[in-house]
Formats: structure tokens, sequence, C-alpha cells
């Protein structure tokens, strides 16, 4: 029997909805412990407490810690995979961070919960115990970090919280899920090539995410500017394209040597150099912005943390952002 090594960090997974006000609060990791006898039913289990955070509490350094564990952990000769119990809202910015630094061929699955454990319908449990499933298949080796929610499999690269409350948030746009949960078994239905991976080490650029729309002028990335920002991810209309108003901004970070990343606002598609006109991605591309291939801002605004442990040359960057071509 495989032995999967349990992480939590808290999330609504092990939340619990207070009956008199109705509020959702961090109920700890021993309110996971119920479904042990099931998921020992697939694999031997070793749970560990990491973190009791709520999503919107991760940060980038609480990843690498979390990261850290996870490598240790698979390490290990007696441990088959890791299975991360996450909050929902920053989940797949965590499962992309560890997709990128953890070189292992063991599985590492995250999972997590939209309702909290004492609410009707809650999903967590069946969550959790299908993340220890997946984690123990031996077809789950070589295929990077993943999610499992709602009976689903997605790869890391590939998947994006869609919704704010329905049990099946977790969609991968364009690709679909990479497999499924059967009453017998892990189903795999898609490969696809492993990624090269970054160098492990703790992410400390300040990346800012900018998003653009109608109108938007520059003040945002003149505001970014003045904190100091290492790097910036801007969320650019349609295929690529940025009004003329943000122009001078970028043009000035650009002249500070800050790297820019180009990504679409649509949860679809890839950003290109199409268009010629101002603002358009063929001017962008010939100043140096980066195209990053398919990565919405979040898991872009990742990967440029990572990325700039290695160089903060436009070329290079732009180089590993497209092998990276999800």
């Amino acid at each position: 029997m495989s032995k999967i090594a349990v992480l939590t960090t808290g999330g609504t997974i092990a939340m619990a909805e207070d009956e008199h006000t109705g509020s959702v609060r961090p109920a700890g990791a021993e309110s996971l412990r119920p479904v042990l006898p099931t998921i020992a039913r697939y694999a031997e289990v070793e749970m560990e407490h990491v973190a009791n955070l709520p999503s919107p509490h991760m940060t980038p350094s609480v990843m690498y810690r979390i990261s850290l564990r996870v490598a240790e952990l698979l390490d290990r000769e007696d441990v088959d995979g890791v299975v991360i119990t996450h909050g929902t809202d920053t989940l797949e910015e965590t499962a992309y961070y560890l997709d990128l630094v953890i070189a292992s061929e063991k599985p590492v699955v995250i999972t997590g919960a939209m309702r909290s454990q004492n609410e009707l319908g809650a999903d967590g449990p069946l969550n959790l115990v299908n993340a220890v499933r997946t984690a123990a298949s031996p077809q789950a080796r070589g295929k990077g970090t993943m999610v499992v929610f709602n009976d689903e499999i997605h790869a890391a690269r590939w998947v994006i919280k869609t919704h704010t409350s329905n049990v099946a948030t977790f969609r991968s746009p364009t690709h679909g899920p990479i497999g499924t949960l059967t009453k017998k078994e892990a189903l795999f239905q898609q490969s696809f090539p492993r990624q090269h991976h970054f160098p492990h080490r703790e992410p400390k650029d300040r990346i800012d995410l900018v998003k653009a729309a109608a109108g938007t002028d520059d003040l945002f990335i003149r505001a970014s500017l003045e904190a100091g920002c290492g790097g910036l991810v801007i969320e650019s209309l349609g295929q690529g394209n940025l009004p003329p108003s943000m122009l001078p901004g970028l043009k000035k970070a650009l002249e500070q040597n800050i790297p820019i990343v180009l990504v679409s606002r649509c949860y679809n598609g890839f950003v290109e150099d199409t268009y010629g006109y101002e603002g358009g991605g063929k001017q962008l591309k010939d100043w140096g912005v980066i195209f990053s291939n398919g990565l919405n801002g979040q898991k872009a605004r990742i990967q440029l943390m990572a990325a700039l442990h290695i160089s903060r040359d436009p070329v290079t960057l732009q180089q590993y952002f497209h092998e990276f071509r999800i």
C-alpha cells in the first residue's frame, strides 16, 4: 500500500460554520481526522499540520515554506506522494508555484473545499479522499503538481478557480481536466510533457499585477514603480493590447529595466503580437514586453518571481515564458 503525506494549510476544508452567526471560521486540522478511516482503504497516511491560513492570507513566502517541506517528504523513500489541503482562493497560485520548483517524479496533489465541514453537502471529505487516491495512483507519477476537486484531476499549469461558491469551481479552460475519479480508480485521460524547473529559492521580488480596461491610464504602473517593484504583470485587453494612456508608464518601466510580462484578461487563448496600432501587441513586443503563453495574471506573476532568480534579461525571460508554454 502506498504511503501518502498529507499537509494541512488551512482553508474552508478546515473551517466550520457558526450556527448562530452564519460566519465561517477556522476549526483546525483535527477536524479532518474523521475521514482518515476512509482514506486508510486507499493508502497509509502521515498527516502534518503546516499552517492554518485562510487562503487570502497565503503569501509567496509561505508557499516557499510549504514547498521546502514537500521536497523533504518526497525525498523520503517511504513516501510515495504528497497531498496538501489549501484554501481555494489562492490554491491555483500555490499549485503552480509547486509545479515550477518541485522536480520529483512523485505526485503532489492539492485539494480543498467550497463548503465548510458542517455545511449541508460539504465537499471537503470526498475531495480529500480523492486527492489521496490520486496521489497513490502509479499513473500519477511524472505529472507534476495536480489539483483534485469535484471528481476531476487538473494540471496545476492549466487550472483556475472559475466560480465564487460552486463546488465545480476549478476548471481548465482550453485544455480540460487531465483525469477523473471513478469509483474504482483515478483515471488519467491526458498526457503532457513536464516543464523544466526553476531554482528552489524563496521569492523575494515584489511583482505587481495591473489590469487593463477601457480608458485605463498608467497610474497603477507609476505607483508600482514608486513602490519599488521588481517586475510587472499586465492583464491586457484581448489578444495582447493596451489603451494608449497606459503606454507612458509602461515605457518608463522598461527604461528602468523593469521586466513586464503581458497576459490577457481573457481566460482562453494566447497573447500575440498581431495588432500594429498604438498600444497594439506588435508595438509592445517591439518595445521588449514579455509575452506569456497562456498563463493568467496570477500564475504569470508566480512564474516571474521564480524566473528572476535566474535572469533579469528580457530576452532570456521571454525564452522562459515561451518554453513554459501551456
